[in-house]
């Protein structure tokens, strides 16, 4: 019998649609079944006892097909499908209820707890209640109780963004807490990004200096009334509490010895409190959130309890996390105890130089009689390590970060590969914690747009970043200035000048979630932001269309840079700012041709060639050669399209490859280059340089940090120096995504799964095995179902096996060149493969020419074969196997010759005579 079912019925890309922010929010879903080929060819949607049937082969972000929601509204839709054979499946069904989608919707005001932490007010619940919503937000970071029960497991609620423009607001079902008669709602407030210290310029309330709370609570009985209790002046009241301060930099001081029992619980003696007070903020600036909220998604237990040489207790949990502690303790009232966390050790002994002036110092004071429990409510710090200064008896880690779904996972037969990418998904655990920071522990902890910019990819296979990033990029927008410019921090709080590959996040980041999650929404949504960069950056750039003046972040700590200038790269600033320039302006082109601005894009078609013309007759040489003699100018010129003809790219890639070479495949990039040169090198048929890059060991190198035992990615190469103690730069953080951008390559070109067409409505499977390697694979739960590449290499053979989702089809393209599409399904593939480079390095390490040409024959049957396959590159082998005589190690020779990997059915048989 026939399996196919509708699933995974989604509204917009929240998971829990209770209180979107949209009255018309886009449906998803995809379909299971067990039908190769299947192909969808209408659905059917109903919702309110309206039917539409539409058809379509369409199922992600589709349009809502009905009237729209309004404020409050709950409204169950259901959804089923039609394909071959020609049935429908069966209907499935989700609940999805809008928030409060007009201002004039809130009755409640903002009010202050003045120096206190803590508000309340009581009220009478009668029979017949039906529901009841909460509808909360906070200038400054809250939790609420609602009779004594903590509501939700929201962490640092409501989150971080441009407060001025956007303040998200939280929706709780609380029917469950309400009872019938007295009830007490409260809230705890601490001061979070809103008035907290906040950036490395050491700045306080940068926002606003007086803390505020905003909550409705709307309660629905069966009779049909509605009782709202809202935050006013007339009815709420404050008071100190146990809270003494809490800082994101500095933490958390609580003094349990203060606590008021009950506080949050009817009856509770609240005559001592004082007034709350009104506080004016723009109710126009609430928005519903588009992501999902910080949680604590898992706890580590210490794998160490450790002695430092002044006698410290130190705790290491074997991992570099973003999060908190929760601790027992057992003493006297009075007693206190401290927390203060780090990244690594020196000495044996925590090591906070590299916080700077970030305290990261937890101090709790025991109430006493008997155990206590403790953690932290507003505040985090990134670390491995805990010292531990008190009578605890136990401490665990809380780890902390925006609560998005996993998707995409690697996997391959190199464990120190596995731990890079392993790494990248920590560092990005760590750094998306409500906005996309660039580290976790400093005093930063900020959105910088050129980290995420690199990044974006990586981050949007190995987790749904859609609802995320949306987000981000609407407090982009607002932040732009009036001149198109973009802050190279968002939301922006610290002086940080416009830059090329920063600001140009304002263009790459939509259209990175264009095409891994096929919402041409975001491109809509984003384009007068996208469309004023590129009028900026034309502006500065003048008609010469050379942007080659004012400051630039270049390639950003390319590990050549002084300690002290980390934009000081080999490469030439201006040659990464123009190069951008023409990207970005080709990809505004792309997005008004996309949502049918058909004037402007050709506008911008047409800059975007004339930049390209510039950019080739200031920085490029007949011969393919840069100006910038650099192994990011080459990959920027060749992943960006700047190379007019074959022939230049072809030189410019040999060039990438000899500077690769050249350098002992030891990394030579930054920040820009890092995340484009393994692309430029594989998809130029050098893709044995590129996987030499990966593997290389050395530092700077991937696998360097790896093998110094980095869980998380380093923000510098050499955040460690050689004789294990910390760079002393002054920015050196032990957890930093950007140069874990390299996962995404991992995932394209080592497994071989990649989007072909937007959102993966057609996959791109194209596995490329090489370095050694004799497994890979990785699996990606794409917006229509799972998705899974996977190789294994034995005794010349490979194999492969790739999982189509329903309602998708893949380009197949394997090394011995097959090139197929094929519809969904599972599909194998056993076929020969023989790995040149492989093969021979091992022999080339210790085993001179002469010594080879014993045992094998010599190289000159390979070098022939290749010759006879690829004819132009007889020069290149030629001066390749003129370097080696019989003292000199094979490995020259090979590492001047192009990946074989393209041509090997037409060397096989060359390679099996020897």
């Amino acid at each position: 019998m026939m399996i196919m079912k509708v699933a995974g019925l989604r509204f917009e890309q929240v998971r829990e649609p209770l209180g979107v922010g949209t009255a018309r929010p886009r449906l998803s879903w995809y379909t299971e079944t067990d039908t190769p080929g299947w192909v969808q060819t209408a659905y059917e949607v109903e919702a309110r006892g309206e039917r539409v049937r539409v058809e379509s082969a369409d199922s992600v972000l589709v349009q809502w097909p009905f009237a729209p929601l309004e404020s409050r509204e709950r409204v169950t839709v259901s959804v089923r499908v039609t394909g071959p054979p020609g049935e429908p499946s069966p209907w499935t069904s989700e609940e999805v209820e809008a928030g409060l989608l007009r201002t004039e919707d809130w009755e409640a005001e903002f009010v202050g707890p003045g120096e206190g932490s803590l508000l309340r007010t009581e009220f009478e619940s009668g029979p017949g209640l039906v529901s009841a919503r909460l509808y909360a937000t906070a200038l400054g970071v809250y939790e609420v109780e609602l009779n004594g029960e903590r509501i939700g497991d929201h962490v640092l609620a409501p989150g971080w963004t441009s407060y001025r423009h956007r303040l998200r607001y939280q929706t709780h079902d609380v029917t469950g807490l309400v009872r019938e008669g007295a009830n007490c709602l409260g809230a705890m407030l601490g001061d979070g990004w809103y008035r907290g210290r906040l950036g490395f310029e050491g700045k306080n309330a940068l926002y606003g200096d007086r803390l505020a709370l905003l909550a409705q609570l709307e309660l629905t009985y069966d009779d049909g009334t509605v009782r709202r209790i809202a935050t006013t002046p007339a009815t709420w009241r404050a008071s100190s509490g146990a809270l003494l301060s809490s800082d994101l930099y500095d933490g958390e001081a609580y003094d349990a010895r203060k606590e008021q029992k009950g506080w949050s619980e009817p009856g509770f003696d609240d005559s001592a409190w004082w007034p709350v007070e009104p506080v004016e903020h723009d109710l126009g600036t609430l928005v519903a959130p588009a992501g999902p909220p910080v949680r604590v998604t898992e706890t580590l237990e210490p794998v160490a309890t450790l002695t430092s040489p002044s006698g410290k207790t130190i705790l290491d949990f074997g991992q570099n996390l973003v999060g908190k502690l929760r601790i027992t303790a057992t003493g006297e009232a009075g007693q206190a105890v401290t927390l203060r966390h780090a990244e690594i050790l020196q000495d044996g002994e925590l090591c906070t130089e590299p916080l700077r002036t970030a305290e990261a110092t937890d101090t709790y004071v025991l109430r006493g009689g008997g155990t206590e429990t403790w953690e932290p409510r507003f505040t985090f710090h990134g670390f491995r390590y805990a010292e531990i200064t008190g009578p605890v008896t136990g401490a665990v880690a809380l780890v902390c970060h925006s609560d998005l779904e996993r998707t995409g996972w690697f996997a391959c037969s190199d464990p120190l590969v596995e731990r890079l990418h392993e790494n990248a998904v920590w560092g990005m655990r760590g750094n998306f914690l409500d906005v996309p920071t660039d580290c976790p522990q400093r005093d930063e902890r900020l959105g910088w747009t050129g980290d995420l910019q690199v990044f974006a990819p990586t981050a949007s296979f190995l987790y749904d970043s859609a609802g995320f990033l949306r987000s981000w990029l609407a407090d982009l927008a607002a932040e732009q200035g009036a001149d198109g410019s973009v802050p190279s921090i968002v939301p922006s709080v610290a002086y940080a000048p416009t830059a090329a590959a920063w600001g140009d996040a304002a263009v790459i980041v939509p259209w990175t979630l264009y095409q891994r999650y096929g919402d041409l929404g975001v491109l809509e949504a984003q384009f007068p932001s996208m469309r004023a960069w590129a009028d900026h950056v034309a502006s500065l750039a003048g008609e010469n269309l050379l942007w080659d003046s004012g400051f630039q972040y270049g390639d950003w700590l390319d590990p050549t840079a002084p300690p002290g200038r980390p934009e000081a790269a080999r490469t030439f600033p201006e040659i990464v700012a123009t190069a951008y320039f023409a990207y970005s302006t080709d990809l505004v082109a792309r997005t008004a041709y996309l949502i049918g601005r058909t004037e402007e894009a050709e506008r911008y078609e047409a800059l975007a060639a004339r930049i390209r013309r510039a950019f080739q007759d200031e920085y490029l040489t007949p011969a393919g050669r840069l100006l910038s003699d650099s192994q990011t100018a080459y990959a920027l010129a060749l992943r960006f399209g700047l190379l007019p003809d074959g022939e230049q790219r072809r030189r410019a890639a040999r060039r990438l490859a000899e500077l690769v070479r050249g350098g002992g495949y030891r990394i030579a990039t930054g920040f820009v280059g890092t995340p484009l040169i393994c692309d430029a090198l594989a998809e130029s048929g050098f893709l044995d340089s590129a996987y030499r890059l990966l593997l290389e060991k050395e530092c700077p190198s991937w696998l360097s940090t790896v093998v110094r035992g980095a869980t998380t990615i380093w923000e510098r190469w050499d955040s460690l120096l050689p004789d294990g103690r910390v760079n002393p730069s002054g920015m050196t953080s032990f957890n930093h995504y950007a140069f874990g951008a390299v996962a995404d390559w991992l995932h394209r070109t080592v497994a071989g799964l990649a989007p072909a067409e937007p959102g993966y409505r057609r996959l791109r499977m194209a596995p490329r095995p090489g370095g050694g390697l004799t497994r890979a694979s990785a699996r990606l739960r794409t917006p229509y179902g799972l998705a899974a590449c996977s190789w294994t290499l034995d005794d010349g053979r490979l194999s492969v096996e790739m999982t189509i989702p329903a309602n998708t089809s893949a380009e197949v393209s394997l090394p011995d060149g097959i090139e197929r599409i094929v519809g969904s399904g599972v599909h194998r593939w056993n076929i020969p493969f023989s790995d040149l480079a492989a093969e021979l390095q091992p022999l080339t390490l210790d085993s001179t020419f002469g010594e080879v040409a014993d045992r094998h024959g010599g190289l000159k049957a390979v070098a022939d074969a290749i010759v006879a396959a690829k004819p132009e590159f007889a020069e290149f082998v030629e001066v390749g196997m003129g370097t080696v005589d019989p003292k000199t190690k094979v490995r020259d020779a090979l590492s001047m010759i192009p990946d074989a990997e393209p041509i090997l059915r037409d060397v096989e048989a060359a390679l099996a005579a020897l």
